[in-house]
């Protein structure tokens, strides 16, 4: 009888060059998935291109706070709270508040740079 489920015990740590910690639990450089989930940690003052993604992206801040520019409108999360963003639309993701942003991503279908559409 096959295994019916997956224990993550060792996420695959994303390599980035801008300070964040990006922790793979499920997703397509971890433990194979239709969706990506990872836990991340924004440094202050970090901020990422606007891209228009071809993925559902959902986040949920753990601790701190995390700002979002969504088509023009600037939307602030703090801990506890969470959004869904939709496929293709223009965003950008940001923190730049004085202490670091703790939160958790899912992606679907799961994140991959080839579906970022991040802007030059």
């Amino acid at each position: 009888m096959a295994k019916k489920y997956n224990i993550q015990k060792s996420p695959f740590i994303v390599p980035t060059t801008d300070g964040k910690l990006i922790e793979e639990h499920f997703g397509l450089a971890s433990i194979s998935s239709d969706i990506s989930i990872a836990r991340m940690i924004a440094p202050p003052k970090w901020s990422e291109p606007f891209q228009a993604p071809k993925f559902d992206e959902y986040t949920y801040i753990i601790s701190g706070k995390k700002q979002f520019i969504i088509d023009g409108n600037t939307v602030i999360l703090k801990a506890g709270e969470s959004i869904k963003i939709e496929k293709g639309v223009k965003v950008q993701y940001s923190n730049p508040f004085d202490i670091a942003c703790e939160y958790i991503s899912v992606c679907m279908p799961a994140f991959s740079i080839d579906l970022v559409n991040r802007e030059e």
